[in-house]
């Protein structure tokens, strides 16, 4: 294992995984790492819960900040639409200017650095969905302020990031900064070989295990054992790509996240194309496979193409419900690919799969529409779903 945990580190941990607080989280973090042995393989967790513990000190101070009547906005974003995406950067990049290009969000333009000092939220439209895109206040480099801190608060609870840098101002100077600051906080823009997501739930008993790609050099059996040494008994755990033993258990602690982010290099008015297509080359060849597009918030150019790329990038499909007899659901559910009719019943109700007894799919996932399938079918994007269980009543 790559932590070695004894046993009185995993029930600390557990301890934290069950805080409902931020207080009761606190505390139970600084138990956890107390007894967590100091050797080269706890370095990055060691890291990663002091970082955590940092912004659970905030999260407090702002609670308390609030009930005393000096309110004012927070840095708390409640997440609306299909995903929330958190535009970040460096002072001056342009992400207020962007954000008021593509939503609804009033935001304060200027040239004033660090102008944005809490989150803006805006609607992006894409079809018949929208992605909540929060601008971030600009992350100040090579600091360990609370500020990054309640910046980086934001970025490990978004489903996905824009990160943005100025054409005119050094761009792979600003890149690099900034995911070097998200790396620090264990959080990465390249999507991992392989990767693990945990999902403890009640409707499932026991360990469900469901691989999008292979287990190397362990079985399912192995991880079940894995899961349950951390008290964890029912979960679905889905594993995407080559996955090892390893990287099971730093799943356990979400100490390093993959983050979908799509990079923006905008101001591209205000440099010459030979400058735009060097920049671009060396980013693409860095960082491959991360989407980029080149962007100017004064001429619109690339607006259009953000929208589309978000829905890609981020892997995920709309699925429509509906009850026999009747037209199926306007407003989508909004699942990861690779979901299928079990994660759909679950969703409605998790009674569902208790009672499941066959679902009718449309769409382009079956051979013929309306075609009957079990549990286990994989959805794809603009299916529709109608679930039967052995229970009408449900």
């Amino acid at each position: 294992m790559v932590t070695n945990l004894p046993a009185e580190a995993r029930s600390k941990w557990l301890k934290y995984t069950e805080a409902k607080t931020p207080e009761e989280k606190l505390k139970a973090l600084q138990e956890f790492l107390s007894a967590v042995p100091k050797h080269k393989g706890t370095e990055n967790l060691v890291y990663w819960a002091k970082k955590r513990m940092a912004e659970l000190r905030e999260e407090i101070e702002e609670r308390r900040r609030r009930r005393a009547g000096r309110g004012g906005p927070s840095y708390f974003i409640e997440k609306e639409g299909a995903a929330q995406i958190i535009m970040v950067g460096l002072t001056k990049c342009g992400k207020s200017s962007l954000l008021s290009r593509l939503t609804n969000a009033k935001v304060e333009i200027g040239d004033v650095p660090y102008l944005t000092r809490f989150p803006v939220p805006g609607m992006l439209s894409y079809e018949d969905i929208q992605f909540q895109v929060v601008e971030a206040p600009s992350l100040i480099p090579n600091t360990e302020s609370s500020w990054n801190t309640k910046v980086l608060g934001l970025v490990r609870n978004a489903d996905g990031l824009i990160i943005i840098a100025d054409l005119s101002n050094k761009p792979l100077t600003q890149l690099r900064t900034v995911i070097l600051e998200l790396m620090k906080s264990g959080i990465h823009i390249v999507k991992p070989k392989g990767r693990v997501v945990i999902e403890r739930t009640k409707a499932v008993q026991g360990i469900r295990v469901i691989t999008y790609g292979k287990l190397i050099n362990c079985t399912i059996d192995d991880v079940r054992k894995l899961l349950e040494s951390y008290r964890i008994y029912n979960a679905i755990v889905r594993v995407y790509g080559e996955v090892t033993l390893d990287d099971v258990e730093k799943s356990v602690f979400e100490n390093v996240l993959y983050k979908p982010t799509l990079i923006l290099l905008n101001k591209a008015d205000k440099v010459n194309h030979t400058i735009i297509k060097d920049v671009l080359s060396k980013v693409t060849t860095a960082l491959k496979k991360v989407p980029v597009i080149v962007t100017s918030a004064r001429t619109g150019l690339g607006l259009d193409y953000i929208a589309p790329t978000l829905f890609k990038m981020l892997e995920i499909i709309r699925v429509y419900t509906k009850e026999p007899n009747s037209k199926p659901s306007p407003k989508p559910l909004i699942l990861k690919k690779g979901a299928t009719v079990f994660d759909v019943a679950k969703i409605i109700n998790e009674d569902f799969i208790k009672y499941f007894k066959y679902a009718k799919v449309w769409g382009p996932s079956v051979k013929y529409q309306g075609m009957r399938v079990g549990l286990d079918h994989e959805l794809m994007d603009k299916d529709i779903v109608e679930i039967h269980t052995t229970i009408r009543a449900l």
